[in-house]
């Protein structure tokens, strides 16, 4: 190969990547347009919540079920068994089974 048909070849490559870096560049409108309705959430999002939230919630969920059960009889005695189990409970439960994966948006009512 010559010299001559290397750098007419690498221009041809860099003349490619130019275009179509300028033609992404015009249509930015309409990427940015998709991005903003989608409410897709993104992989890392995703696997964010599946390693480390929802292992973390299940053991949230475990150890409010354990201080429910450990405070059950005071809660019997002010009657307030069915606030403390949605809250020790109800919440970390929904939380870790009923909502979306990858949307970490808030505590579910």
């Amino acid at each position: 190969m010559s010299v001559k048909f290397r750098i007419s070849s690498f221009a041809a490559a860099a003349m490619l990547v130019l275009a179509s870096t300028s033609a992404a560049a015009l249509d930015d409108s309409d990427a940015k347009f998709s991005t903003e309705n989608d409410t897709t959430p993104s992989s890392g999002a995703i696997a964010m919540d599946v390693l480390v939230l929802r292992p973390l919630s299940l053991a949230g969920t475990l150890l409010g079920g354990v201080v429910f059960l450990a405070g059950l009889p005071f809660e019997a005695a002010s009657g307030n068994v069915p606030g403390a189990a949605h809250r020790l409970v109800g919440e970390p439960a929904a939380y870790t089974f009923t909502r979306p994966i990858g949307q970490t948006g808030g505590r579910s009512n």
